[in-house]
């Protein structure tokens, strides 16, 4: 990898890293992390904490993080089995001039509080919240409750399978998870 590229990658995580988020690398490596990520206050989501999975492709910053959801989360545009996210931003209009704090700070945050149901990764959540916003609003909570605990994100293994929690979490990128 060219120089400036593993330079930027290294700033980008050393922002991360001295920024209020809890990150935690994977091996050491700069271009795989995790990091913990609330709820934005005022949204159904309030008081989630996620484990969102990062990796940064040789290619950063001019191609975009794969960004996904390690435990579940009820939303239109993030697909609840892999946790993949669906967001412009990132997927199709990504600039070298965005940063992981703006993911962070910014596109993850709007993206809770708008979501977009005409674009989705989740028709179960994208039609309940166009036809029963309420019922939607109720079913996010329960998700919130019951996935998005500082403990469901703390049990949710760095990429080791936990059989007991199988149930309950979703690998990036694994498609076949039983339940």
């Amino acid at each position: 990898m060219p120089a400036p590229r593993k330079r930027r990658i290294e700033t980008d995580v050393m922002k991360m890293l001295m920024s209020d988020y809890e990150v935690s690398l994977v091996n050491d490596n700069m271009q795989e992390f995790y990091v913990r990520f609330y709820g934005p206050t005022e949204t159904p989501f309030a008081g989630g904490v996620w484990k969102i999975h990062v990796e940064l492709p040789d290619q950063y910053p001019f191609k975009s993080p794969s960004i996904g959801f390690m435990n579940k989360i009820f939303h239109p545009n993030i697909d609840e089995l892999s946790g993949s996210v669906c967001l412009d931003v990132i997927n199709q209009t990504w600039s070298p001039m965005f940063d992981m704090i703006n993911i962070f700070e910014v596109f993850l945050p709007q993206l809770l509080r708008y979501p977009n149901p005409n674009d989705p990764l989740n028709g179960e959540a994208a039609a309940l919240m166009m036809r029963h916003p309420k019922e939607y609003e109720i079913k996010v909570k329960e998700y919130v409750q019951r996935f998005a605990t500082k403990e469901a994100a703390d049990a949710i293994g760095d990429g080791k399978d936990e059989d007991d929690k199988d149930e309950e979490m979703s690998d990036l990128g694994d498609l076949t998870d039983e339940e």
